[in-house]
């Protein structure tokens, strides 16, 4: 899958969820279903993973022989920095923990899913 090609997919997908994201709090008014800055944690993650993804792209188009290691190596890039976005945010906030919890993993597992997923689509057309 082209870059191009994996972008406009990427955008598809990151509106879809947007979309999802915002139609919660009417579908659940009663409750507390996304955290304050919501959309602050969307737009990092949805940041980090493409990024990730270029650089595993350009790790897997550069050498396919190390391609694994460049998909590992963009995982946990994105783990690290994921890691310090938790610190610095529940440093900063005063809020539900639990709340953002869930709010943060769901859109971790979300995003990467369709990283992987995309990245396997590539390696799948290397072994033909």
């Amino acid at each position: 899958m082209s870059l191009t090609r994996f972008t406009l997919f990427y955008l598809i997908y990151c509106a879809a969820l947007a979309g999802i994201a915002y139609l919660l709090p009417f579908l659940f008014p009663d409750s507390m279903v996304l955290v304050r800055h919501f959309w602050v944690v969307f737009g990092f993650l949805g940041g980090i993973t493409f990024i990730a993804y270029v650089v595993a792209d350009l790790g897997i188009k550069r050498n396919p022989e190390t391609g694994i290691m460049a998909i590992m190596g963009s995982i946990a890039l994105k783990m690290i920095f994921s890691m310090a976005f938790v610190l610095i945010y529940s440093l900063n906030s005063k809020g539900k923990g639990m709340v953002f919890v869930l709010n943060f993993f769901s859109l971790y597992l979300l995003f990467s899913f369709f990283e992987i997923y995309s990245l396997l689509r590539n390696l799948r057309h290397q072994n033909k």
